[in-house]
């Protein structure tokens, strides 16, 4: 069994050097771009890296520009805003909840906090009193500068709020770079 498993060996080291030789030897005659073994290397390359790339960029500009389309305030003007009513009736953010992402940057800092809720404004409300990200909260309550920006599930384009925040994370780094302690939920 041994003097087997050396032989092969032998066999394997030899043909491993004469692929070496060869692939010496074609570098220094000129490579066939049309070398079938070639082309699927280049074609794998393609699938493998430069097309997750793109999707990942064009993904991160969506995001970006469905923020840059949101309407940026700070905690402050968000607790006014969710407490304004017309005559008595209930406020505004109450009656116009929606399901989606929230993106809290602390301008102190420089981190950001992702979130997704059914119930967006109130989840973004529970950050700012104590009953969310205690991280997020501290540096609130040492008087760190926040903003926020929310993203509607409808019209993002993305199919769940698992994805929109997900791709939110990896746009704003909020995973390695931030508060979020998950690169988000999986689907």
């Amino acid at each position: 069994v041994v003097a087997n498993h050396l032989a092969y060996t032998h066999l394997y080291m030899f043909l491993v050097a004469g692929n070496r030789m060869s692939m010496l030897e074609s570098l220094r005659n000129g490579v066939n771009v049309w070398d079938p073994y070639l082309l699927v290397c280049i074609v794998l390359l393609v699938v493998c890296f430069v097309v997750p790339f793109h999707k990942k960029r064009k993904i991160k500009k969506q995001i970006q520009d469905l923020a840059n389309n949101a309407t940026e305030m700070s905690p402050e003007e968000f607790f006014r805003m969710r407490n304004f009513s017309l005559d008595g009736r209930k406020s505004y953010a109450k009656t116009l909840n929606f399901a989606g992402v929230y993106i809290l940057y602390n301008k102190t800092k420089h981190l950001y906090y992702v979130g997704q809720s059914k119930q967006v404004l109130d989840r973004v409300n529970a950050h700012f009193t104590g009953h969310g990200n205690g991280d997020v909260y501290a540096d609130y309550k040492c008087g760190n500068t926040f903003s926020i920006r929310t993203i509607k599930l409808e019209g993002s384009g993305c199919k769940t709020l698992n994805e929109l925040e997900r791709n939110a994370i990896m746009t704003y780094d909020a995973y390695r770079n931030g508060y979020n302690k998950t690169r988000g939920n999986k689907d």
